[in-house]
């Protein structure tokens, strides 16, 4: 009962609120010993108590993938289902950041892709400091402003798979949303008006020197100033036409020079080249002739060598088995011998080669039993 969601909750993206977050993570949650003792019994009204006692954030942690206080009280959310009024209150709350980024999450998580930017976008100019729990355990620094871009534009945060939203320029195209506002526009502007205001000044400045310029052309004669513009305009343009020419005639000359140059040295280059590469091809030629002659040579010994083992191995196998039959030959009689030295013997200590048959037979029984033969 405990772990059943809120009779009067409604549906999220068609099912139930709790489903967002995957079974396994939710049957450990639902296992965790923070959830059983300090989110049992929790109302809207109280979750904020709990939700300033958290101290980081993080889905889970440890080889057991232990969850979270953060990611139990994102559960809880999800269970009871706190109103709107509510959730944008955890946003907007300006003293606990872990309370505004618990908020932001549910809402990302619960929320219209048009609530989802209009209440966390402007969470991009908090910067304070959050701690993040890794899954093995440790921790790591990161900000307000990069948890919320991380959940605009990530698909997967906190052990969690957030659901699609659409994209901010869709949502403008369509009208549902109006163009985003930087909070540094409003420095830019500033900035621009300052410009402008510059330029003006200088214009001004600029205009009045102008002016003077002006008066002062004005008290020259008009026939004369303009016979004199027009013969330092015919002097000017005919020395650079002559500057042109002259300078096109080096150029060509040059040009042609360094066309020569350039042929004069691909030749040589060439050649160069050509006596490289046959030095080279004839050095590679004889290294693999060389090559080639180690490998005859290494062969042929190496055949020689496995030809004289077989033959040494042939000799010692025939003077094995020649040794072997003689010392079988000479060694069998003198066996034979000694066999029956043996039996003989044995046959007088126990009795059993008497000349009297039945003196021969009772020693042969006393001798099964382990008896002593009788002597007689």
């Amino acid at each position: 009962m405990a772990n059943r969601t809120d009779p009067l909750a409604k549906s999220i993206r068609g099912t139930n609120p709790q489903n967002l977050v995957e079974k396994i993570l939710r049957t450990k949650i639902y296992q965790n010993t923070y959830w059983k003792e300090q989110c049992f019994g929790l109302t809207a009204e109280t979750l904020v108590d709990k939700a300033m006692e958290i101290d980081h954030l993080g889905g889970t942690q440890g080889g057991n993938r232990k969850p979270t206080p953060f990611m139990c009280l994102v559960m809880k959310m999800l269970q009871i289902q706190p109103d709107k009024e509510i959730v944008v209150e955890f946003i907007k709350n300006p003293e606990y950041k872990y309370v505004r980024v618990l908020g932001a999450f549910y809402l990302r998580l619960t929320g219209t892709d048009t609530d989802v930017y209009r209440y966390l976008e402007p969470l991009y100019n908090d910067y304070r400091k959050l701690r993040l729990m890794l899954n093995d355990g440790k921790f790591t620094l990161t900000h307000v402003d990069e948890f919320i871009d991380e959940l605009l534009t990530k698909d997967y945060s906190c052990d969690i798979a957030l659901p699609r939203i659409k994209k901010r320029m869709t949502l403008e195209a369509i009208g549902s949303l109006e163009p985003r506002r930087s909070a540094l526009e409003d420095d830019f502007e500033e900035e621009e008006e300052k410009d402008e205001d510059d330029q003006v000044a200088d214009g001004l400045d600029s205009g009045g020197h102008e002016h003077d310029d002006k008066d002062y052309y004005h008290a020259q004669s008009p026939t004369r100033e303009r016979g004199r513009d027009r013969r330092r305009d015919h002097r000017y343009r005919d020395r650079d036409y002559d500057r042109e020419r002259d300078y096109d005639r080096e150029y060509d000359r040059d040009r042609g020079r360094g066309r020569d140059r350039d042929r004069d040295r691909d030749r040589d280059r060439h050649r160069i080249r050509d006596e490289k590469d046959y030095g080279r091809e004839r050095d590679r030629e004889r290294d693999r002739e060389g090559r080639e002659r180690d490998r005859r040579d290494r062969r042929r010994r190496s055949h020689s060598r496995s030809r004289s083992r077989s033959r040494d191995r042939d000799r010692k196998d025939r003077d094995a088995d020649d040794r072997r039959k003689r010392h079988h030959t000479s060694a069998s009689p003198k066996r034979d011998e000694s066999r029956k030295k043996k039996e003989k013997k044995a046959k007088k200590d126990d009795g059993t080669d008497h000349p009297d048959p039945e003196i021969a037979e009772q020693n042969r029984i006393r001798a099964s039993l382990g008896l002593k033969p009788l002597k007689l």
